[in-house]
């Protein structure tokens, strides 16, 4: 029977704004596999980092598209986009009810992983493995293509930009950088514009330590929040 399913994820801290303050997710750009064999049967783990519900539907589809003769290309995600609901998705793609596409999602919800994508493709080894065999095998092969990847956190930070004398940049951006922020953008000419991400405690320091560099000659102007990867 065919099992899919979308909906809203457990609650995660936010911050005022309902935005998750804070995700794990894969490091931006992985796409990787992974096979194992469990009694003739062959099942083949693909995860990527995706970041909206259109991306988590264009990998699956790539994936199906790459094993035509596959029985089964079971799926789930976790996505957590800007500006929009949490969402999540498992898909058993043929296999009994509850056997692949929600292992795989609890595999994820374990690890806390977000804007992430895995399609288990299964090609069918002549024996079968059963109602416990199958959630097995989905999960292991989705815990073992995860231990492969490598991971990041993704801030919801604050995004500002300061415009500097270039005479001062170079120090002030130097002293910025070393109180943790996030230097987003630098653009040099009469003046430099400097765009920088912090945490709303660094961003209270920052002000205080701008005005103390510059006599008050600077300040920073808020441009909202926005998610910054940092390595994990």
């Amino acid at each position: 029977m065919r099992s899919s399913s979308h909906s809203r994820p457990h609650k995660h801290s936010c911050n005022n704004e309902g935005t998750i303050s804070s995700l794990r997710v894969l490091a931006s750009g992985t796409s990787l596999s992974h096979e194992i064999e469990i009694i003739r049967s062959r099942f083949i783990a693909s995860i990527a980092r995706t970041d909206t519900p259109e991306e988590a539907r264009e990998f699956i589809n790539s994936v199906k598209d790459a094993h035509p003769q596959a029985r089964h290309n079971c799926s789930a995600w976790m996505i957590a986009e800007e500006g929009h609901s949490p969402s999540q998705h498992s898909s058993d793609d043929g296999e009994p009810s509850g056997t692949a596409g929600t292992p795989m999602l609890d595999v994820l919800k374990r690890n806390e992983l977000w804007n992430v994508t895995v399609v288990v493709t299964r090609y069918f080894g002549g024996i079968l493995l059963g109602a416990g065999g199958l959630v097995r095998a989905y999960s292991s092969a989705t815990s073992e293509a995860l231990a492969l990847a490598s991971f990041a956190r993704l801030e919801a930070l604050t995004v500002v930009e300061t415009e500097l004398d270039p005479i001062d940049a170079g120090r002030i951006e130097a002293e910025l950088r070393r109180m943790g922020a996030q230097v987003l953008s630098t653009e040099w000419g009469q003046s430099v514009l400097i765009r920088l991400a912090m945490t709303p405690e660094q961003l209270e320091s920052a002000i205080a330590l701008l005005a103390n560099l510059s006599s008050g000659k600077y300040f920073f102007r808020e441009l909202g929040q926005r998610y910054i990867e940092i390595a994990e």
